[in-house]
């Protein structure tokens, strides 16, 4: 038949994607250019492999059976060339990692950075986003896998964990609160409070485990994501509970206590789509993830090559 490699890499990424125009970008091809590789393979194989509209690309029954086949050849080629050490940096590629805030800085980071010193022609990209988001990342091809607290409850989705941590109360050094070897919840009562906004998965989790109780924060201000509510506290606007790994890394005037009665704690992972083969490259960069985390059990790994304290 008359295709080759970089026919499949096209086809398999207009299928990840669901857009030539996002596969063109993800291959550093034109348009056009990726639109000639699938259109050879299709005529070598005698079949065509997508549906077109103009608002949307979909693959049809013929395409749908391919994609497993083209994945297994692409995939065992990538595997054969990581495995070489001499050969890494001819191999190429884009790995796209969907991944909450607060992990991108504690453990992710750092891994990057060693991974592109082995493989310094693959790419990687990082998508900070919440946890809600990261699922939908994930489910939708958007990321090859995600870095998160929620997935568990997806049945499209598998969840690895790798790190379990505690909330703690983040409040300024000169709070009084700071003094205190532990805080109950419901000892906030009495606090301003910065919380995280409603559809957050931390403010889920927490709302969730206080469900059954009296305790009722008092809201003085909400944040998007942990780092911004972070800053609110820093500038004296009230305490708040956060991931402790959030605080690991922070040299500012915060300080974390244990928050106790309940302890809520969230279990960070690695999700990724159910039944789907990852890419090799995607692959190891999930391997040198867990690698890390193993590496010293229980703390994550920093960009500088330092555990958390």
């Amino acid at each position: 038949m008359n295709f080759d490699l970089s026919d499949l890499r096209a086809f398999v990424s207009v299928a990840d994607l669901g857009s030539f125009r996002a596969a063109a970008e993800a291959q550093h091809l034109s348009q056009p250019a990726l639109s000639r590789r699938v259109e050879k393979l299709e005529q070598a194989l005698g079949f065509r492999l997508f549906e077109r509209t103009t608002r949307k690309v979909d693959l049809n029954a013929m395409g749908r059976a391919f994609l497993p086949r083209a994945r297994h050849v692409l995939g065992e080629l990538e595997a054969a060339l990581i495995g070489m050490v001499d050969l890494s940096e001819r191999i190429r590629g884009l790995v796209t990692v969907a991944c909450i805030p607060s992990a991108v800085d504690n453990f992710v980071a750092g891994v990057v950075r060693e991974f592109r010193q082995r493989f310094p022609s693959i790419r990687v990209r990082i998508l900070d986003q919440s946890a809600p988001d990261i699922l939908l990342s994930v489910s939708r091809s958007e990321a090859d896998f995600g870095i998160s607290y929620l997935g568990t409850q997806e049945p499209d989705l598998e969840f690895e964990p790798l790190v379990e941590e505690p909330f703690v109360l983040a409040c300024r050094r000169d709070h009084p609160l700071a003094r205190r070897r532990q805080v109950r919840w419901a000892d906030l009562a009495d606090h301003e409070c910065v919380v995280l906004a409603p559809g957050s998965g931390n403010r889920m989790l927490i709302e969730q485990a206080l469900a059954q109780s009296a305790v009722r924060l008092r809201c003085n201000c909400e944040a998007q994501h942990v780092p911004a509510q972070l800053s609110l506290i820093e500038a004296g606007l009230g305490v708040g509970a956060v991931p402790r790994l959030a605080l690991s890394r922070r040299d500012s005037a915060l300080v974390g206590v244990p928050l106790k009665e309940p302890e809520i704690v969230r279990n960070v992972g690695v999700v990724r789509r159910r039944g789907r083969t990852p890419g090799a490259a995607a692959q190891a960069l999930h391997d040198a993830l867990v690698t890390s985390h193993r590496r010293t059990p229980g703390e994550p790994v920093h960009p500088a090559g330092r555990s958390a304290t």
